[in-house]
Parts: C-alpha cells; sequence; structure tokens
C-alpha cells in the first residue's frame, strides 16, 4: 500500500499541470479528481464462509475529459473483525506455555488494488460535470486472518509460525460500481455517492496450514458488495491572471 501511494502521488503531479481552468456550470470540463471513500461491504461467495461484513478506506484517483469518459487508479485497505472459519481445536481454543487457554484474537486484513475505466451520463441539474457513474476496473486482491496472541506467551503463534494458519490469499481481481457523482458550481461541495460489487479469483499462497495439516490448492472467488461515500477533491488549476496594457 505505501508503494501504491507513493505512485499515486507521482502520476498525480505529474498530469495536473496539463489541465486548464474552465467554468464549471457552463461546460464540460477536463479535470483529475481525487476521492476519499469510506465503504462497508458484505462478503459472498468463498468469502463468507471465512469473514463477516467489512469496512474499507479508499484513495482513488480519476482523471474526467470533456467527452465524460473516466480513468482511474484506485486503493483500498479493508478490515473486520469477524473471523468464521476455526483455526485451532474444534472449540477454537489454543493452549500457551502456562497450560492456559491462550487469550487470541483475530480480524480480517486485506488490499485492493485496480485500474478502472467509466463514464459520467449527467442530468439536467446542476451541470454538465454531474450525475450518474458507471465504472469496470480490474486489479488485485488481497486477505489474511490478523492473529495476535495476547501477553507473547503461546509459541504456536510465534511470528514464523502464524503463516501456517493465516490463510493468506490473493489474485485477479474484477470490480464494477455505479453511483452519483457531484462536482458543485461553486466548487465547495463535492461528493460521490454509490454501490461497488468486487469479485477477487484468489488462492492461497501459503505452503502449509497447520491446523489442517495440507496444503490448499483451492481456487477461491471472493465476492465484497456494498455502499460507499466519497470526499471529492477536484483539482482544478488556476487560471493565469489577465494583465491589459494601453
Amino acid at each position: 500500500m505505501k508503494k501504491f501511494t507513493i505512485l499515486f502521488l507521482l502520476i498525480a503531479n505529474s498530469i495536473l499541470p496539463s489541465f486548464s481552468q474552465v467554468s464549471v456550470k457552463d461546460s464540460s470540463i477536463s479535470t483529475p479528481i481525487l476521492g476519499l471513500s469510506y465503504g462497508y461491504y458484505f462478503p459472498s461467495g468463498d468469502m463468507a464462509d471465512r469473514f463477516g461484513n467489512n469496512s474499507s478506506v479508499q484513495l482513488n484517483l480519476d482523471f474526467k475529459s470533456k467527452k465524460k469518459a473516466m480513468i482511474g487508479i484506485n486503493g483500498s485497505y479493508f478490515f473486520g473483525n469477524s473471523i468464521k472459519e476455526n483455526l485451532f481445536d474444534s472449540l477454537g481454543y489454543i493452549i500457551n506455555k502456562n497450560g492456559e487457554f491462550a487469550d487470541i484474537r483475530l480480524f480480517e486484513r486485506g488490499f485492493t488494488t485496480s485500474i478502472t475505466l467509466g463514464r459520467i451520463f449527467t442530468l439536467k441539474k446542476p451541470n454538465q460535470n454531474s450525475g450518474i457513474v458507471f465504472n469496470v476496473g480490474f486489479g488485485f486482491m488481497q486477505h489474511k486472518i490478523r492473529i495476535e496472541a495476547i501477553g507473547n506467551n503461546t509459541p504456536q503463534l510465534s511470528k514464523q509460525y502464524k503463516k501456517g494458519y493465516d490463510r493468506l490469499s490473493n489474485g485477479f481481481l474484477l470490480s464494477q460500481n455505479i453511483g452519483y457523482l457531484y462536482l458543485s458550481n461553486n466548487r465547495l461541495a463535492n461528493f460521490y455517492i454509490g454501490f461497488e460489487c468486487m469479485q477477487g479469483f484468489t488462492k492461497n499462497r501459503r505452503s502449509y496450514n497447520f491446523d489442517t495439516m495440507e496444503q490448499d490448492t483451492k481456487k477461491r472467488i471472493d465476492i465484497l458488495y456494498g455502499a460507499k461515500l466519497s470526499w471529492i477533491l477536484p483539482l482544478y488549476k488556476k487560471a493565469p491572471q489577465e494583465f491589459y496594457t494601453y
């Protein structure tokens, strides 16, 4: 995610100077659009057997053309605390070095990166830069179970052994998104609200699962769907100052 954020900022910095400022109210404009989003998602497919609902924070950089086409790059980090898969004994417990039930906490952690292609279908109001947005994307999805052993008294879950339980999975991602983009005439209030569905075609990347005592070679279809709300910052370039001579 750190590498993606650096790449994200470098691309934005290199492209910004090529866009000029025109009236948002009077015409369709070309502009980069930066978005910071929060989403709430429900799992389906193989994802529903492992995790419950999760939240997501996202960073988007889209480029809107005068012809209302859009291309963008997207990165998201999703997280939750509902783990359905049993990693330990039949009751979900593991014994620490003191002979007691260990205090183990499990969390969902994952991320996606993608490139998106879409289009705006504008309405009469408020302007030619707002309207219904539809896009599709393709990229990469990864997720795992984060394991925290409270007290560090469970040698079975030391750093090198956690990999045998965490179910690290990743693979190709497809996504579809439909929503409403609002860019105000006064350029102050800008937002996006929409519905998104993601399909990850993933596999377990660990060579061996300690609890099942075998390698997991199953091909997974991990689905997440839900709603997201974005705060939008159109990166308009300042218009050049005009000077008059007589």
